[in-house]
């Protein structure tokens, strides 16, 4: 072998052995301490969290800190915040983690009384209003150390199902990717909504005529004042008068229930909370379309019995048979 080959060999040798190196330096073992301070900032409450002691916790966050050549943590006042760095990486170590669990624990039976785990779970507000008590009430009866994390609709980008930032969206979304598994939960109508003394109120099925006479609030987290109603109206020759819109239905049906406007909400939402706030609801006359509600997921979760088991509590305590779409 000539000078430039052994040369080219011992390289390659020196990658071979600094990739070792950084792997050794990155077991899982150490990524579970890094996504437990990314989720706690603190060195304390992640040491309690992984049931370690703080110094053998601060030790592992200098290795971090070494293999990542990032500072992952730093003083911000009383507490630590991490670094632009250290958020970008946490969703991607929160996958690994994930679909290592998935891998060690398929064929394993799940213990739902053992588990302890907290899912992060993106929603809108208009489905959250009557399902998140349902789902909390039936994963606390049989699991109690499972902690349910919802967030509001910010970017319903599906990257955030990939790189690990949610475990599940609930909505009414329309995105599918080939990584993208979904379920569908049940399917949601539009109705009006007025105040209970409302003259518009003692109709049982006001009249899209009767509709017009009204101001409307709209809720759009977008802002938007135009919607399907409108286009039903317009084929009839009728306008609406939008004097508000608000972000979302949960403001909506409060400020029909303490003004003259009319509302439009998901029929469940005015069903479950329609006598509580003192509203009247009733059926629009027009063929308004259906909203469908689902539930999406990633595909390396299909194999992770704690996300199955989630998906199923979840669906049967909507009390309806979901079946799984393409």
């Amino acid at each position: 072998m000539d000078q430039a080959g052994m040369r080219a060999t011992q390289l390659w040798q020196e990658l071979i052995a600094y990739n070792a190196t950084m792997a050794e330096q990155l077991d899982l073992n150490l990524l579970r301490v890094f996504d437990a301070l990314l989720q706690d900032g603190s060195v304390t409450s992640a040491s309690e969290r992984l049931h370690l002691s703080i110094p053998a916790t601060s030790r592992a966050l200098g290795r971090l800190r070494r293999a990542m050549n990032d500072p992952i943590l730093v003083r911000a006042g009383r507490g630590m915040a991490p670094t632009p760095f250290a958020v970008r990486t946490a969703p991607r170590v929160r996958a690994l983690l994930e679909e290592a669990s998935a891998l060690i624990s398929a064929d394993r039976e799940l213990e739902v009384g053992k588990l302890q785990r907290t899912f992060t779970i993106r929603i809108s507000d208009g489905i959250a209003a009557t399902l998140v008590t349902a789902a909390v009430e039936a994963t606390a009866a049989v699991a109690p150390g499972v902690a349910l994390r919802f967030v509001t609709e910010g970017n319903e980008s599906i990257e955030a199902l990939r790189d690990g930032s949610i475990d599940l969206d609930i909505g009414a979304g329309d995105d599918t990717a080939p990584d993208i598994r979904t379920a569908a939960l049940y399917r949601e109508r539009l109705v009006g909504i007025v105040r209970a003394d409302s003259p518009l109120g003692r109709h049982r099925r006001p009249t899209l005529v009767q509709l017009s006479h009204y101001p409307h609030v709209s809720a759009s987290r977008r802002g938007r004042a135009r919607g399907p109603l409108d286009d039903a109206l317009e084929a009839e020759g009728l306008q609406r008068q939008v004097a508000a819109v608000v972000p979302t239905q949960a403001v909506a049906a409060l400020l029909v229930a303490s003004s003259e406007y009319v509302g439009l909400v998901p029929q469940r939402l005015a069903e479950q909370y329609g006598s509580t706030l003192g509203l009247r609801w009733f059926p629009i006359p027009a063929d308004l379309p259906e909203v469908e509600v689902r539930l999406l997921w990633h595909a390396r979760l299909d194999a992770d019995p704690a996300q199955r088991w989630l998906r199923d509590t979840i669906r049967d305590a909507l009390g309806g048979a979901a079946h799984a779409l393409e």
